[in-house]
């Protein structure tokens, strides 16, 4: 987690005045230093305005977080724990999901309440459980920033306002695609891939199997199944049917992606599996995980049967969608 160091005040006194258009942009933000140089101030866009606003504990009511708090870049954008902490240690009530390889998404959050990133962007900033400011006094804030009202007006000709502020993380977010997996590269051109990844492709496509859930080039469709967390005791969030008030999308959470997700554990809208092979070793037999489920989608009440040998395969495959950066973490975790 990100901490401020220093009163804001002195910050703001340190940078007005500062030619922000000449030579170096030097932008404090909790105690972090963000330096441009006049060339990249010339190509500098929503999105650029956008990952400074991502990483900036401005926007959380005490300056303690950020978004990049919870949605770690070194892990895919996700977080390392089941729920992520937010101002004055409040502890959320589900898994980060991770921020990229949303361009194409349609629904967002788990419940899919948010339909666009637009939608999606300003929710966590005005969460009292995460960064706990109204957008108001968020827009406040910025307009009174010694940096960013120059800012907003070089991107947008505007001042700052909370349309900005959505579209400016939002376009920030859609930078976020990955592409460079060993996956790609054996599908799109041919590179060689060890055995165990086409194996585990072709279970994961086979009928039955992950497939009818995970498709698209990023894995998902944004459809909503109870694949058998909810129960009404322990496992008791009702997911989607907060939003819809349909009784039949009880237990429903939007299918998540899948790029990188070797690397974005714990899974799960409770990030109650922390790890791969326990995820699969779920599907495998749904029934001795979670007892007396409601509502679960019926094509997954049945074991699956795979093998551990299987299993592994399927595994690898899942470990060939983690995009050349971040390989490095694989078995780390």
């Amino acid at each position: 987690m990100v901490k401020s160091s220093g009163s804001l005040a002195n910050k703001k006194k340190a940078l007005i005045g500062f030619p922000i258009l000449l030579g170096l942009l030097i932008l404090l933000a909790g105690g972090q230093t963000v330096g441009i140089d006049e060339k990249k101030l010339s190509d500098f866009n929503a999105a650029s305005l956008g990952g400074m606003l991502f990483n900036d504990v401005l926007l959380s009511k005490d300056f303690s977080v950020s978004c990049a708090s919870c949605h770690k870049p070194e892990f895919a954008f996700a977080d390392t724990v089941a729920f992520s902490v937010g101002i004055n240690g409040q502890v959320g009530s589900r898994n980060t999901p991770s921020a990229m390889n949303v361009l194409a998404r349609t629904a967002l959050f788990w419940d899919g309440r948010a339909s666009s990133l637009e939608e999606h962007a300003l929710q966590p900033i005005a969460n009292p459980k995460e960064m706990g400011l109204s957008i108001v006094e968020a827009i406040d804030r910025l307009r009174r920033h010694p940096v960013y009202p120059d800012l907003f007006e070089r991107v947008y000709g505007k001042e700052p306002d909370s349309n900005l502020l959505a579209n400016a993380l939002a376009e920030f977010q859609r930078t976020l695609e990955t592409t460079n997996t060993a996956w790609d590269r054996y599908a799109i051109y041919g590179e060689d891939i060890d055995p165990a990844v086409i194996r585990g492709k072709a279970i994961f496509d086979s009928e039955g199997m992950c497939l009818e859930c995970h498709f698209t080039p990023d894995f998902t469709a944004d459809e909503f199944f109870n694949i058998g967390i909810f129960n009404g005791e322990e496992f008791n969030d009702r997911g989607r049917f907060k939003v819809s008030g349909d009784s039949t999308d009880l237990g429903k959470f939007k299918v998540p992606g899948l790029r990188n997700v070797a690397i974005t554990a714990p899974y799960m809208h409770n990030g109650m599996f922390k790890t791969l092979e326990e995820v699969l070793e779920f599907y495998n037999d749904t029934r001795s995980v979670v007892p007396n489920s409601i509502n679960q989608d019926e094509r997954l009440r049945e074991p699956l049967g795979l093998s551990r040998e299987e299993m592994q395969d399927v595994i690898a495959f899942l470990n060939a969608l983690t995009d050349d950066r971040f390989v490095h973490l694989l078995g780390s975790r």
